[in-house]
């Protein structure tokens, strides 16, 4: 439904759709899917909102735990975005995440729902020390792009613009979006459906700043692998996750009024 009437929105995906660099687990997470939401609520008011993401999920999980219950929801309108954890994965296959991605496009699609996805932005630009990954990420963009055309998926492309590897779009730990962040995805997904009163301002760069020293850099980057890329790997080894023992802040659809930060999601409830 190109151009239809928006009733039911459900958001599946990881720590990025959860909301995180966007408030926190006290006052509650906001992030792009929820602002997404809001967006979409000024022009369909009506529009009831379910988010099934959680924190640390690969797209086979993803996949396995979130696409019945999506499907459940009887959604009009649903965002899959996933690939992340499984980029900084040793062992990753752009061709098995893609087909993951694919399955949901296809299940959703067929459900009736239109789907949105986005492209990855160059993490190389973001996390020096993660230049490594940035094949992985070209490709899997590269695979998310056939795989949405296969199925009518819309894809923003937030990938190719440069503006998404400014790191006052990205929190301290560089791997979620700030504030700001979250509200450019949004925008860019709002453009990305034609909604009402979108447009590219999303691309727009932000005001110039001054660039940092070499010497800010590499203390910089020694107090980022210190504070977040140690214990990400402490995790690693021990084979846990960040959203071990959590379940979707919003597994049911509600009003859009009931979102946003103040709305103390943790993500620890029970299912009802």
């Amino acid at each position: 439904m190109p151009n239809g009437e928006y009733l039911r929105y459900v958001a599946l995906g990881d720590s990025q759709t959860e909301g995180l660099g966007d408030g926190d687990d006290v006052i509650g997470l906001r992030g792009f899917a929820d602002r997404f939401a809001e967006h979409l609520a000024a022009v369909h008011p009506g529009l009831g909102y379910a988010n099934l993401a959680v924190r640390g999920r690969v797209t086979a999980q993803v996949r396995a735990e979130q696409l019945g219950p999506a499907l459940a929801l009887r959604p009009d309108l649903a965002t899959v975005v996933s690939g992340v954890n499984d980029l900084l994965r040793p062992r990753f296959d752009a061709e098995e995440v893609a087909g993951h991605l694919e399955e949901m496009f296809a299940a959703l699609t067929s459900a009736g729902a239109r789907v949105v996805t986005l492209t990855f932005p160059d993490v190389g630009r973001i996390v020096p020390l993660a230049r490594p990954v940035r094949s992985r990420v070209f490709a899997l963009n590269t695979r998310i792009r056939a795989a949405a055309a296969r199925h009518g998926v819309t894809v923003a492309e937030t990938g190719r613009h440069a503006v998404t590897t400014d790191p006052r779009l990205w929190s301290a730990d560089r791997l979620h979006a700030s504030p700001l962040g979250h509200e450019r995805i949004a925008a860019a997904l709002a453009q990305a459906v034609a909604l009402p009163g979108s447009d590219a301002s999303w691309t727009l760069p932000l005001p110039p700043r001054n660039a940092p020293t070499a010497r800010q850099t590499a203390v910089a980057e020694l107090r980022w692998a210190g504070t977040f890329l140690g214990p990400w790997l402490v995790r690693r080894l021990r084979a846990r996750s960040s959203g071990d023992g959590r379940v979707a802040k919003r597994p049911r659809l509600l009003p859009v009024a009931a979102a946003g930060p103040g709305c103390p999601d943790t993500g620890q409830r029970e299912s009802p």
